[in-house]
């Protein structure tokens, strides 16, 4: 459902009941969607599915072994020494 900011200010206890047991709630300023008000279950479990890059990455299928060797087997040149 969506409010405008001055009558979800007027019923705040209305707001924060229909969030808890409709669902979130849209806050709109001058008719556009600004914020959105949410029950604490919806939150946490919005929240908990937040992962790092690192552990999305180590998520997926391992990597096929001749990307890993490729890796492991690249060159290392020495720089090269540069006048400045």
């Amino acid at each position: 459902m969506e409010w405008q900011l001055q009558h979800a200010k007027m019923k705040f206890s209305e707001l924060v009941r229909r969030a808890c047991t409709e669902g979130p709630q849209t806050v709109t300023v001058h008719g556009k969607p600004n914020v959105v008000v949410l029950s604490n279950k919806d939150y946490t479990a919005l929240v908990s599915k937040k992962s790092g890059l690192t552990k999305f990455l180590l998520s997926g299928e391992p990597w096929p072994e001749d990307v890993v060797n490729s890796i492991n087997d690249r060159v290392r040149d020495i720089p090269r020494d540069v006048e400045l």
